[in-house]
């Protein structure tokens, strides 16, 4: 599980690369075309942010905190296949594409069709070799402060409903977001909502303040790509209205759960073991 999540994290940096720096060029090196750039590094900051999950995942010194990245990767993954073959006639895949267009296609396909199956099937493998725990040690309760807790459930409930609309009813769906999105990119942006919004509602059950590191980290980081974002292509969205607004909302909320929860699993209280 360590090295998939190393693979994972080394894939999804590569594909942040292309988005997040060269946006304008998309037709040339990504899968499919992404329009407009705004949509580009939006995606292109959730793949550098889930390089750190799955980075930190992997050097998690258990597996009770490395599943909680390893559950929301599995249900991206699987979720963005589902697009991708609902939606592949968008894709680069004809011969007037740029080679370089055509070989990130496959890539793509090959990554997303392997790597679901790969972490099911590993999963697997890692909880059926784990040694009985007794119930005593495993029954610790949720330790993340009330007040956290609820923030991060609202986070979660709101991430999920929202992802599962723009996956489910994407035209509709996509009015309430704060710029033009088609069909697809609507349910590609629905795919990482919803992952999100799984990573939140699981960190704040956690019992054991450590745990919640890699969606912390992964939080903070997120926040801070999707500012950079809002600097060089914040133009498109529509302010000042609702759904611009409620955007900017959400991301302030994530950042300060994030930074709140990264301080916690830092303290000594942490360090010392929470449960």
């Amino acid at each position: 599980m360590r090295w998939l999540l190393y693979v994972a994290a080394f894939l999804v940096f590569l594909a942040g690369l292309v988005l997040f720096v060269f946006p304008l060029r998309t037709d040339e090196f990504f899968a499919w075309t992404v329009n407009p750039p705004m949509t580009a590094v939006f995606l292109g900051a959730a793949y550098w942010s889930a390089a750190g999950l799955e980075v930190t995942g992997a050097r998690s010194p258990s597996w009770g905190s490395a599943r909680l990245a390893v559950w929301p990767v599995f249900i991206f993954t699987t979720l963005t296949l589902g697009v991708t073959l609902l939606h592949l006639s968008r894709f680069h895949l004809s011969s007037d594409t740029a080679p370089t267009a055509q070989i990130a296609t496959w890539a793509w396909l090959a990554i997303y069709a392997v790597v679901p199956v790969a972490m099911l099937v590993i999963s697997w493998m890692q909880i059926r070799s784990r040694r009985p725990v007794p119930k005593s040690v495993t029954a610790g309760r949720p330790v993340l402060p009330p007040a956290l807790r609820l923030l991060l459930a609202g986070i979660g409930g709101i991430l999920l409903l929202y992802g599962a609309a723009l996956l489910l009813v994407p035209i509709s769906a996509a009015t309430w977001w704060p710029w033009p999105l088609s069909e697809l990119t609507a349910r590609a942006i629905g795919a990482w909502l919803v992952g999100l919004g799984w990573a939140a509602a699981q960190g704040q059950l956690s019992g054991d303040l450590r745990t919640v590191r890699p969606v912390a980290l992964t939080s903070v980081a997120f926040v801070i790509l999707q500012a950079l974002a809002l600097l060089r292509y914040g133009n498109a969205l529509t302010w000042p209205s609702a759904p611009a607004i409620g955007f900017a909302t959400v991301l302030l909320a994530i950042g300060v759960a994030g930074g709140w929860a990264l301080a916690l699993s830092r303290s000594p209280v942490a360090r010392a073991g929470s449960t």
